[in-house]
């Protein structure tokens, strides 16, 4: 219940910020976000985005048209650099985005909520780094979250786990922390379930389908043993103070009955 009134508290409050369907101003951000040192993307072009679609045929490398729209952003393996713009938001009937394989760093735009078409978010092999947006679970058609081989951190968010259509979710080797939510690392009746190389790699990060969480305390054979070692230990050193003890008033009797013959007469 908690998780279905988080996610209503979202959707009451972003749709009233969401952006104007406008593929230039979404090209044309990310254009400015992005670094290209090897000039991979030489027509993404001012001109060029006044008009990135004629029908379903695109202008720019990477892009992917529909009845004049930009539904499909593939600009995976690049060397890309720099960050990426909120203005994506813009492209809103965006259904795959793959930016994987490059060296982009930054947070995940928490404006992506409004790819409300995003089936396919691709992300991985990057320097992304903060927290996974909560909002992602606005998106409700995403089938494939793949965020792994980046610098995220914090919990994985709940909410996550409401995305039924949700058939890949990878966010191993990333900085997260805290438990799997039992909605992604434990899901029931015919939602695909994800196993634990979807969560290896992440050192602070435990529950199913990956380890317990480690006990900051001993382990009762660890107190056992020092328990008994102690014991042992106790014991030895009462046994030399004894042998000790015994020694030294052997040594004082001796002494006495030295002197007691020294004064006895002789006969």
């Amino acid at each position: 219940m908690g998780i279905w009134s988080n996610l209503l508290v979202l959707l009451l409050i972003f749709p009233f910020c969401a952006p104007d369907p406008n593929d230039e101003m979404c090209l044309t951000h990310l254009s400015q976000s992005l670094q290209d040192p090897l000039k991979n993307l030489q027509n993404w072009t001012k001109s060029s985005f006044a008009k990135p679609c004629d029908g379903f045929t695109s202008y720019l490398q990477g892009a992917t048209c529909n009845n004049g729209r930009i539904y499909k952003l593939s600009l995976s393996n690049l060397s890309l650099k720099g960050t990426i713009s909120p203005y994506l938001s813009n492209c809103t009937n965006l259904q795959a985005l793959d930016l994987s394989s490059n060296a982009i760093s930054g947070p995940i735009p928490l404006e992506l909520q409004f790819l409300v078409n995003l089936a396919v978010l691709n992300l991985s092999a990057n320097q992304l780094s903060g927290p996974i947006p909560e909002q992602l679970a606005i998106c409700a058609y995403l089938n494939v979250i793949d965020l792994h081989d980046n610098q995220l951190n914090g919990l994985i968010p709940q909410q996550l786990g409401l995305l039924v259509r949700l058939s890949v979710f990878d966010v191993s080797n990333n900085r997260l922390s805290g438990p799997i939510p039992a909605s992604l690392g434990n899901r029931s009746g015919n939602l695909p379930r994800f196993n634990a190389s979807s969560f290896d790699g992440n050192k602070d990060l435990y529950g199913y389908p990956l380890p317990p969480k480690k006990s900051n305390g001993l382990s009762v054979l660890a107190i056992v043993g020092i328990g008994l070692g102690s014991g042992f230990l106790s014991l030895v050193l009462s046994f030399t103070a004894v042998c000790i003890w015994l020694r030294v008033t052997e040594q004082k009797l001796d002494a006495e009955e030295g002197k007691i013959s020294h004064l006895m007469p002789d006969y």
